[in-house]
């Protein structure tokens, strides 16, 4: 499945935010290929991402808790929390708004995910969206994980 999504800093906060889901993921591996274990709130799940950039390839599949706790245990080094507040915006889009925690607390990003190019390409980012780093790789999840926050 081919995943469309821009992404950009945040300049303001919206209020009120809605009620967040809880996110812990760690990385198996980062690069051309990188692979994923998330836990959402009560359900696990595995990812593998390939390209970069806003069109990439994602293909996810549950997992049971075992199985979970067995990947999360290699990915020690390479994990990030944060809280997702899933927000409404205009053409019946949603903002992904991710408010790190632990080592990132503080740092903020907001995702918008389409389900074609011509939506990707037409889409007017909110007030409260800042700078677009969608081709920024030192913004994905993978990156802050390996990396930290990138020092503009």
């Amino acid at each position: 499945m081919i995943e469309r999504e821009r992404r950009y800093l945040v300049a303001e906060l919206p209020d009120p935010l809605p009620v967040p889901r809880r996110i812990e993921q760690g990385y198996l591996t980062t690069g051309r290929v990188t692979v994923r274990v998330r836990r959402l709130d009560d359900r696990h799940i595995l990812t593998v991402k390939t390209g970069s950039g806003r069109n990439r390839v994602e293909v996810e599949r549950d997992l049971d808790a075992t199985e979970f706790d067995e990947l999360w245990a290699e990915a020690t080094e390479l994990r990030i929390a944060k809280r997702r507040h899933l927000i409404p915006i205009d053409g019946g889009l949603t903002a992904e708004l991710d408010l790190f925690d632990g080592e990132l607390a503080g740092r903020q990003v907001v995702e918008v995910e389409f389900d074609d190019d011509t939506t990707a390409d037409a889409f007017v980012a909110p007030d409260w969206f800042g700078r677009e780093v969608t081709e920024d790789r030192r913004y994905t999840n993978a990156s802050l994980a390996q990396n930290g926050w990138p020092a503009d």
